[in-house]
């Protein structure tokens, strides 16, 4: 009896503070167009529903979980990286960016309902197994991931390192289901690698742009032309998903003399941005080769992109991902937060990234099934090579 008390004293509270909300807003906009006042018969509409599921609906239902669904169902209609964090989501994504996480290893975006893997990143769970770019995570263990939020889908895939967790794949080019079994480890992203190959070449791996990838380039860049017989250069992005804007306008800038990196363009054409090139290429002008597949977005297709724009480098591989939007993390004031899409990349060209990416000068396909960065299956490294060899 006191529970059945309570529950109808929790949706009296509901309806009335919604009914406050509208009335308060009504009260603010008077005047307003009819499209706005129909905003309002939405909300007024969203309390009515919530409230017949409160009291119809077969099973009880969680009304705090079911509001979060709402508010992210509502962001994630905008686009595929617009959702909102939870407090306790909010919370981890914050440790996760201190460098050291448990995990599997891979970005991800959220797209028709099913869970895309952006990129896997270099040396983790998900890389060593197999796991590529493209793919569609369709099933976490034994739970079907259509339905189910962002933020609750890496919930899922989240557990005590050593543990074990199944992943169930949609491939492009398979016909069945592809089964992954793969133990959580401590995450550790080194960003930056470097190697000298065939005696002239200079390697550069990238794998995200972090607050000291710029830092890290350079050391490694000067210390390549203190070598006399460095005559050339490889820039993998390759499965790098992006990071940080300001570090991929430094890095872009290591390469060029002068001329537009990127711009950004919002809402708000008082907020729209460019970024130029400051004279000054770390290289001296060598030839570069850009390494990028599908699994290069964001930060590595504004580098690749301004690059190919400014005819300073050779593109080889294939179509990079078409992530060109810019989020913001907006703090809310139930200590969660908001990840929304502010603004939109542009290359020196005008062109959009959104959707289309970034295309190779030359495409190179993975060749094998077992293909691995960096190994003896990397015949888009192995071309890369020949090509800077003549």
């Amino acid at each position: 009896m006191v529970r059945a008390n309570t529950k109808r004293k929790v949706n009296h509270m509901i309806k009335k503070h919604l009914k406050f909300l509208i009335l308060l807003s009504l009260i603010s906009f008077q005047g307003v167009s009819s499209s706005e006042n129909n905003i309002y018969n939405k909300i007024d509409l969203f309390g009515e529903v919530l409230e017949k599921i409160n009291k119809e609906y077969v099973d009880e239902i969680n009304q705090s979980e079911s509001m979060d669904s709402a508010i992210n169902g509502l962001l994630q209609s905008l686009d595929p990286y617009s959702a909102y964090m939870s407090p306790e989501i909010f919370n981890e994504m914050q440790t996760e960016t201190s460098g050291e996480f448990g995990g599997l290893g891979i970005e991800v975006s959220m797209e028709s309902g099913v869970v895309k893997v952006i990129s896997p990143i270099d040396d983790t769970p998900a890389s060593r197994a197999g796991i590529k770019a493209g793919d569609y995570i369709v099933k976490i263990n034994d739970i079907q991931v259509q339905g189910k939020s962002l933020s609750e889908a890496v919930d899922l895939m989240r557990g005590p390192v050593g543990s074990g967790i199944e992943l169930t794949i949609r491939r492009r080019g398979e016909k069945k289901a592809l089964t992954f079994k793969i133990v959580r480890e401590v995450i550790q992203i080194k960003s930056v690698k470097a190697d000298l190959l065939e005696k002239s070449i200079g390697y550069i791996r990238l794998t995200s742009f972090n607050e000291n990838s710029g830092r890290q380039i350079k050391k490694e860049i000067n210390k390549f032309e203190e070598n006399k017989n460095v005559k050339s250069y490889i820039l993998d992005l390759r499965n790098n998903p992006g990071g940080l804007l300001s570090q991929a306008i430094k890095i872009s800038d290591f390469f060029l003399n002068d001329g537009e990196i990127v711009s950004t363009k919002s809402r708000k054409s008082s907020e729209n941005r460019k970024w130029f090139a400051k004279k000054g290429d770390l290289t001296n002008g060598k030839t570069i080769v850009v390494l990028i597949n599908y699994g290069s977005a964001s930060a590595s297709e504004i580098v690749a992109g301004a690059l190919k724009d400014h005819k300073r480098a050779i593109l080889l591989g294939e179509n990079s991902y078409g992530k060109g939007s810019v989020q913001s993390i907006i703090p809310l004031k139930n200590d969660g937060a908001i990840r929304l899409t502010v603004a939109k990349y542009y290359l020196p060209s005008g062109k959009s990234i959104s959707e289309v990416g970034v295309s190779p000068d030359i495409e190179v396909d993975e060749e094998t099934d077992d293909f691995r960065i960096k190994t003896e299956t990397d015949n888009q490294l192995n071309y890369a090579i020949k090509l800077l060899n003549g």
